[in-house]
């Protein structure tokens, strides 16, 4: 076994939610060597080519990765993994709200436009055009960028990707969307809230709303503060020097200062330290996918890795 394959424990705790048929092919090659070549590959950065030969061909791996991360799969297994901590009270629902810009390395562009038709295709044909054979591209999840910029950007650091996050108290990831990299922060702030969704175990509803959420001042605009008004959630975001000026100015018509809890923001520190996490993973902290909704899915993947060995 391999520094950084999956333990005995670690790959019992994902086998039962493993899809077992591809829907094709019959039933799939050995979902735990391939798991563990997706995951090497994301530790280490390596070109899908360069893969070592004991974690089979590279395009199987490289194919179920792309499959995974278009129809959820690696969500879906994230998920599952903090159902299990949240039955167990091992999530700390005080979270934090961060993004971090992410240098896009040259192969990451280029990528094909999806060709117009009710079906997309590989290499930009449309559904029964005559010509070579053509396989169709999965339908992309919500997150992975817009349709003409798979989530690619110019930013001060040159040509880059953002991954928006919230994170636990224990510095884990619980929900992730990836934007161009000039994307501001506070337009991902209600998407970010949105999409955090823990199942329970048993009866009842998936968990979606936190005990309390920190951001810092690029949060600080009416919007994201009446959003967590209306859901009644207790927030600490510092008020921006600028907004605070014009309050004085307007005098008693300025309304109250918003409410800060200085001990409550120290610990907005969590959501970084799970963003050093993720930038372990030497294919998160650059990018090389050219796709959008498959670079979420190596983001993706390395949390679970975090939730997995927490």
């Amino acid at each position: 076994m391999g520094r950084g394959d999956l333990t005995d424990a670690e790959w019992e705790r994902l086998r039962p939610f493993l899809p077992v048929s591809n829907g094709r092919c019959g039933r799939w090659r050995d979902h735990r060597q391939v798991i563990d070549g997706i995951l090497y590959r994301v530790r280490t950065g390596v070109h899908w080519r360069d893969l070592p030969e004991r974690f089979g061909p590279w395009k199987t791996l490289y194919e179920r990765h792309r499959l995974w991360s278009a129809d959820s799969t690696w969500e879906r297994l994230l998920q599952q993994v903090q159902a299990a901590a949240d039955a167990a009270g091992d999530i700390d629902w005080d979270i934090s709200v961060e993004s971090t810009i992410v240098r896009a390395h040259q192969h990451a562009a280029g990528a094909r436009r999806p060709a117009a038709g009710p079906c997309r295709l590989k290499g930009g044909r449309d559904a029964g055009t005559p010509g070579r054979k053509s396989v169709a591209e999965p339908r992309r999840p919500a997150g992975g960028g817009g349709a003409g910029d798979e989530g690619l950007g110019r930013s001060r650091g040159g040509f880059t990707s953002k991954f928006h996050l919230s994170a636990d108290g224990f510095c884990r990831p619980l929900s992730l969307i990836v934007t161009p990299g000039q994307r501001a922060d506070c337009t991902q702030f209600v998407p970010v809230l949105e999409k955090i969704r823990v199942p329970r175990l048993g009866l009842g509803r998936p968990r979606k709303k936190p005990d309390s959420v920190a951001a810092d001042k690029a949060y600080s605009n009416g919007p994201c503060r009446q959003y967590l008004r209306r859901r009644g959630i207790r927030h600490t975001i510092p008020e921006k020097a600028d907004r605070q000026a014009a309050r004085l100015r307007k005098g008693s018509r300025g309304g109250r200062p918003p409410g800060f809890d200085e001990e409550r923001y120290k610990k907005r520190n969590t959501v970084e330290r799970a963003i050093n996490r993720l930038k372990n993973s030497r294919a998160v902290a650059t990018r090389y996918d050219k796709r959008g909704y498959v670079f979420l899915g190596t983001v993706t993947a390395a949390a679970l890795v975090i939730w997995l060995r927490a």
